[in-house]
């Protein structure tokens, strides 16, 4: 704990010089020196305060479930960490070095959904309108910061036991900027939330955010679903209370994931690495290792569907290995009847969307 406060301590100029570069990037677009371009296309940004661990991909692909049905949808990302450069269509067949792993996600998910990459949003949007036209809705995947493209409708998400209202800037805390930078938000999802979450603990959470009066605020779950074979998810599995699991993933939180498999399984060990860690052959040496000195008859590797994207740039050794690797799909769930509030909103923007 000591050690921890002195490293803060240490970190604090250089989240302040950080936090200055931000108030003047912010302050050239306050001012019109630096202006967020419009476009004649309801554009719904998903992103955070934070460095990640909020639920981004979950709940943008509730957002692609609630209106595929109904009108043409595009997404675009990123692609962090892909060996690509531009814009760029990113089609089923693609592996995560081509398109990053939760673009490749949407698109294995959503065949039938534009999904798109561009490091700069301002230049990918007109090629999305360009070589699609039909498109009516671009979902932009952790745009939040990217102040170059204005959206129609900007949702933030916060995570429940990590709010923003909480955290620092980098490198002491884990905000990508100053917390008063939530007054750009449209909407606030509390992400995460425990399933058995209060009436009272919702309001508590109410008033540490202070909602503005343009802002509305909505709590969030995460529903999973039946782990599958990671290389064919036609083979579904239920979780078994006499399974041993080992967990392999990177992902930026795995508290979440893990208060979940714990109460449903015989026993849960786990091999974490950083968000988005591309897994190297050692890595996958070391999996199998770990694996193979768990002493249980009936044991299985669980790991996210994110982290599944990067794993099969392994599929050779996996294969051959025999791993019983499953991936466990994930829902966002809205609570205390909110989801029916939510979908309106969404709706509702989009029917009074004006050029």
């Amino acid at each position: 704990m000591v050690q921890n406060a002195l490293l803060k301590i240490l970190l604090l100029p250089f989240s302040l010089l950080y936090g200055l570069g931000i108030n003047i990037r912010n302050f050239f677009y306050r001012t019109g020196l630096l202006k967020g371009i419009v476009f004649n296309i309801p554009v719904i940004s998903v992103g955070n305060l934070s460095i990640g661990g909020t639920g981004k991909t979950p709940h943008i692909e509730y957002l692609i479930r609630l209106l595929k049905d109904y009108i043409e949808v595009a997404t675009l990302s990123r692609g962090y960490q892909r060996k690509t450069k531009g814009y760029l269509k990113v089609q089923p067949s693609f592996n995560a070095n081509q398109s990053g792993d939760e673009p490749l996600q949407f698109a294995r998910k959503f065949p039938d959904v534009l999904v798109t990459v561009g490091e700069d949003r301002s230049f990918a949007i007109p090629k999305i309108m360009q070589q699609n036209p039909e498109t009516q809705v671009i979902l932009l995947d952790d745009a939040f910061q990217h102040l170059s493209v204005k959206p129609g409708l900007n949702i933030l998400l916060t995570e429940y036991e990590r709010p923003f209202t909480e955290d620092f800037l980098l490198p002491t805390g884990r905000l990508r900027e100053w917390r008063s930078a939530y007054s750009r938000a449209d909407v606030i999802v509390v992400s995460k939330c425990p399933f058995d979450l209060t009436e009272e603990a919702k309001e508590a959470m109410r008033k540490e955010i202070r909602p503005m009066s343009h802002q509305k605020l909505f709590f969030s779950r995460y529903d999973y679903g039946n782990p599958y074979y990671m290389l064919n998810w036609q083979q579904q599995f239920q979780l078994q209370p006499d399974w041993d699991v080992l967990v392999i993933c990177a992902i930026a939180n795995t508290d979440y994931l893990l208060d979940y498999l714990k109460p449903r399984v015989n026993s849960v060990k786990t091999l974490e690495f950083e968000d988005h860690h591309y897994f190297t052959s050692y890595d996958l040496g070391r999996l199998q290792d770990t694996f193979e000195k768990i002493d249980s008859d009936k044991k299985v590797i669980i790991t996210t569907e994110k982290d599944a994207m990067r794993l099969e740039l392994h599929k050779d050794f996996l294969v051959e290995s025999r791993l019983p690797i499953l991936a466990l799909p994930v829902e966002v769930g809205f609570m205390f009847d909110e989801k029916t509030d939510f979908d309106e909103l969404i709706q509702q923007f989009l029917l009074e969307f004006k050029v």
